[in-house]
């Protein structure tokens, strides 16, 4: 059975058997013993992104009381989540992500620890993702961003996360968003709100480009 650390784009954690490109924490959010989640979500406010292979390093999943390993599509996805780059295995694409994050949000300079308290208020509303209104049209998103679609039930009220589709501004193109990739889409989301936190939002927009997954799910073909 897999473990219950694949992150979708909205922050959740979940049990899925594929990895993807990249690994992550926020910190020791699970029990070694059973190799399972704690009730929290997080224990750090840094939320970071890692490679998956590093200097020939190998860890046993969940098996010490270390940082919880998480799993993500790609980068993208990430992003969405609210972590950032990792300063230790991925110096330089941290540093350039700080760099467009801070020209993106009109600062001269930025630290780790700075991104990441805007981060912290920016992606979390109570134990869910925070999703925000569009800053701007949706074709003018920039690359690697993520938007939800969350269309109302017919009482008026809204979904859970589990039942909403979140896609992907990628090369001119709207991909729908899978733990087995993404699909192509011909009819742009109805009512979409931006799940990528607004501060991360601007450093796309400042030139960050994010390592996207280059798979297509099956349905694409259809």
């Amino acid at each position: 059975m897999p473990l219950q650390n694949r992150v979708t784009p909205f922050g959740e954690i979940v049990a899925v058997a594929s990895r993807g490109m990249f690994t992550g924490n926020r910190g020791i959010i699970h029990d070694p013993a059973t190799k399972t989640l704690l009730t929290r979500r997080w224990s750090s406010p840094a939320w970071i992104t890692c490679v998956c292979d590093f200097r020939g390093r190998r860890r046993d999943v969940m098996a010490t009381r270390s940082w919880t390993e998480l799993f993500f599509l790609d980068e993208a996805t990430a992003l969405a989540a609210g972590h950032r780059p990792c300063y230790f295995c991925r110096r330089a694409d941290a540093n350039a992500f700080a760099a467009a994050w801070a020209e993106g949000n009109g600062l001269a300079r930025v630290t780790a620890r700075q991104i990441d308290a805007t981060l912290h208020a920016e992606r979390l509303d109570g134990r869910a993702t925070r999703l925000h209104p569009l800053p701007c049209a949706i074709e003018a998103l920039p690359d690697g961003a993520m938007v939800a679609a969350l269309a109302p039930d017919a009482d008026g009220s809204r979904p859970g996360h589990d039942r909403a589709d979140c896609y992907l501004i990628g090369r001119g193109e709207m991909l729908q968003w899978s733990f087995d990739g993404y699909r192509a889409v011909e009819t742009p989301p109805r009512r979409p709100q931006l799940i990528t936190p607004p501060s991360t939002l601007r450093a796309l927009q400042a030139g960050y480009r994010p390592r996207c997954s280059g798979r297509r799910s099956e349905a694409a073909a259809d």
